[in-house]
């Protein structure tokens, strides 16, 4: 692989160190819920992160599920500055550190230990690609002086190691993640063998480049590929922006875009998704989304943010965030689920159409399988660390408008610190508030205007000021002034969106919006803490939306937890009609009807919620109505 010698020449924007940005508002409590839940409290809980896990000194898995704890319990800890976690994720970074052997490889030695079969328990590279991103966000947290050395000695050894042991496995799909940790050593160091290193990962890895320019999964998969299961897809699709990084070539960034849409329009979820219990899954609202996909997905988009700067990304970061995120975690942190529906009336053990387990979809410690157990909690707090970038110019960009506050050096070397308020996404007026620690200074603030947003305005200081859009951000370079403040309004319109067998799902803004169900939760396993839990409907769930009933917002005050239903800061009052016949389909909400029977049936004011805020909910909707195919028609010619 050819690569260039410019340091970070092909990426757009560049990560703040971990800590520039702090949460605030809503986003701050939705972290503090976590921390007090199974991220603060996982090792307590759950023996294979816990006093025995190989990667602190024991006897017990020392593969990728310490890791995997690790990649979200350190962000989250400096996120919040809380000593407790801080305290928590020391212990793991340093017996990784003392670990290090004279070769420069380091971690547990022996076979790896790990209920996985899926892997050469003698040698993989797959744990170590996880915990190398640790140490990076930990280096930029902390500024450790053995940080670099560490890298450096280690990637010394891989390098040695990496023709005799080349990528193999889970390894080979997820090989990016490996030449992002040496990119970010080379920033530091300018040694340009590790350029080379690099290159030679990035030739080992599965080539996402291929597979996303030329999609070739138009159907439900029904047999195993490492190129279909659904996260390694959410983690390769960064894979051509990495190349990028490597190449400038534009055919990674069209790879990216192209399998974006191949993805979207083959197995794309009204919640911004797209579908895999286990393997790509379709359109149908009824297949499941694994958690572990969710989160990667999240990680991808960031990193396809920082490096080509446009704005698409970010509007998928937030749909997945806002959405898909937190609708598959019980709202007090205590459970989670494997897989998610977009319809989910039920969530029991019982067999479905999938290829995960029947538990696959209960709410608990870890449902099917472990993994997301370990690897949901990088979730929020990498999405808080992302959401301002720097452009390499002394400028910063915004990337998302949840609330926050960001610390960074602009211009030609001041400290600005902007914090920016107003309840984001669930209202659509942005504050960002400018200090400066001397009285002006002159720099960019690139300000990410939603592909969704039709009208955005902004005013500095009360003044209208220009917005000139390209790719996805507007610019707005000027001397700023210490006490600046500038408000951001993106106003929200209702739409619906035509999926599947002229089904269709509600949006507002970045907001996928559901019919909740009454849940009904009735505890399955009990332990000491953190149990499992079968949910059932307490209300009627097969529901119909008028073609012309239109939508009604309703704001109220946002809560300490805004993904909860019952408080949903929120709301759309709409208009629809019980289905006749709409069945269920294993043990899942059937395939919304193309024509709904509705004759007869009364007009009944819904109110819908944020989707994320719902674990029992209808997403996807039958359309029904005097003037349903003129509906049809338009909705096919592109929606309403």
């Amino acid at each position: 692989m050819q690569t260039t010698t410019n340091k970070q020449a092909n990426a757009a924007f560049r990560e703040l160190p971990l800590g520039a940005v702090k949460p605030a508002g809503w986003l701050r409590d939705q972290l503090r819920i976590q921390a007090d839940g199974l991220t603060g409290h996982l090792e307590e809980h759950w023996a294979d992160v816990g006093p025995d896990n190989g990667w602190i000194g024991g006897t017990g898995e020392s593969w990728e599920r310490g890791p995997y704890y690790l990649d979200g319990l350190l962000p989250l800890a400096y996120a919040l500055g809380d000593e407790r976690l801080i305290a928590k994720a020391q212990r793991w970074i340093e017996w990784s550190l003392a670990s290090q052997r004279e070769d420069g490889n380091f971690g547990p030695a022996g076979p790896i230990q790990t209920v996985n079969n899926d892997l050469n328990k003698q040698q993989d590279w797959w744990h170590y690609m996880i915990m190398l991103k640790v140490f990076t966000q930990y280096g930029e947290a902390t500024d450790d002086p053995r940080v670099v050395p560490f890298l450096t000695k280690f990637f010394g050894y891989l390098a040695r190691s990496i023709e005799r042991h080349p990528l193999q496995g889970w390894a080979k799909a997820r090989g990016a993640e490996l030449v992002l940790s040496i990119l970010w050593l080379h920033r530091r160091t300018g040694d340009d063998a590790l350029l080379a290193l690099a290159g030679i990962v990035a030739e080992q890895t599965t080539d996402w480049t291929d597979v996303f320019h030329d999609f070739p999964y138009w159907r439900k998969v029904e047999e195993w590929d490492w190129t279909t299961h659904v996260v390694n897809v959410a983690m390769g699709i960064k894979a051509p922006g990495v190349r990028y990084e490597l190449t400038g070539e534009d055919v990674e960034r069209d790879a990216v875009h192209r399998g974006i849409d191949s993805l979207m329009t083959y197995h794309g979820q009204a919640h911004g998704m797209f579908s895999g219990d286990e393997w790509l899954s379709g359109t149908s609202p009824s297949q499941g989304v694994e958690l572990c996909a969710v989160v990667e997905y999240m990680f991808s988009m960031e990193q396809l943010t920082r490096v080509f700067g446009e704005g698409r990304f970010g509007d998928i970061l937030e749909k997945v965030a806002f959405n898909a995120l937190p609708a598959t975690i019980a709202k007090d942190w205590g459970s989670h689920q494997y897989d998610q529906q977009v319809n989910q009336i039920l969530c029991n053990v019982a067999p479905r159409n999938w290829s995960n387990g029947p538990d696959a979809n209960l709410f608990g410690l870890q449902p099917n399988f472990g993994c997301c157990t370990a690897n949901m909690h990088q979730g929020w707090p990498k999405f808080a660390s992302h959401l301002w970038m720097g452009d390499g110019r002394g400028g910063l960009a915004a990337v998302s408008y949840a609330p926050c506050e960001v610390t960074a050096e602009v211009g030609g070397g001041a400290s600005a610190t902007i914090a920016v308020g107003g309840a984001y996404p669930f209202r659509d007026a942005v504050t960002m508030d400018i200090g400066l620690d001397r009285d002006s200074e002159t720099f960019a603030l690139s300000l990410r205007i939603p592909g969704w947003c039709e009208a955005p305005e902004l005013t500095v200081n009360g003044a209208l000021a220009a917005l000139n859009v390209v790719n996805g951000y507007a610019k707005v370079e000027r001397a700023w002034g210490n006490g600046d403040r500038l408000t951001l309004t993106l106003p929200m319109a209702v739409k619906t969106v035509s999926r599947n067998l002229y089904a269709v799902s509600v949006e507002r803004g970045p907001l996928v919006y559901a019919l909740p169900i009454r849940e009904n939760w009735q505890r399955l396993t009990k332990r000491e803490r953190f149990h499992d839990w079968e949910l059932y409907p307490g209300s009627a769930w097969k529901y119909g939306l008028l073609a012309d009933g239109g939508f009604a917002v309703r704001e109220s005050d946002v809560p300490y937890q805004p993904f909860d239903a019952e408080q949903a800061p929120v709301t759309l009052k709409a208009s629809g009609k019980l289905v006749r016949g709409w069945k269920m389909e294993g043990n899942n909400a059937g395939t919304p009807p193309i024509y709904p029977d509705v004759e007869g049936q009364e007009t009944e004011e819904l109110t819908l919620v944020p989707y994320g805020s719902a674990r029992l909910r209808i997403g996807e909707f039958p359309l029904v109505g005097e003037r349903e195919k003129a509906w049809k028609r338009k909705l096919l010619q592109g929606g309403f």
